[in-house]
């Protein structure tokens, strides 16, 4: 993850990659490591621009991934050790997930912070 909770983007249009995912109730061996591996491999990617995720207590979590073009998310699909820890997710750590791609076409942002420093 970036250094803060949310990804530094360009301005659109890009396109997000929205998986929503629930656990199964076993935090099986392996989990973390192996979403560690895929944001930083994913970071690597032509066309990667940031990954924004969470997850709760119940095992809910969103993770959105950042891309300048459907190439470059296809490419992402079809990478060699994506596709396989995708695989291992699906026998392994969700219980049922839902995948978006949407193309952003305005974005903006407030922060308190920044707000304050120019009042």
């Amino acid at each position: 993850m970036e250094s803060s909770a949310f990804a530094t983007l360009p301005p659109p249009p890009y396109y997000a990659v929205i998986f929503s995912s629930a656990r199964t109730g076993a935090d099986e061996a392996g989990y973390a490591e192996a979403a560690g591996r895929m944001v930083e491999l994913a970071r690597r990617q032509p066309g990667f621009l940031g990954v924004e995720s969470v997850r709760g207590a119940d095992g809910f979590g969103i993770t959105i991934s950042y891309w300048e073009s459907e190439e470059a998310i296809m490419a992402w699909r079809n990478h060699a050790e994506h596709a396989a820890t995708r695989e291992r997710g699906r026998a392994r750590w969700y219980r049922h997930f839902e995948l978006r791609v949407a193309r952003v076409e305005r974005a903006y942002g407030w922060d308190r912070g920044a707000a304050a420093d120019g009042a």
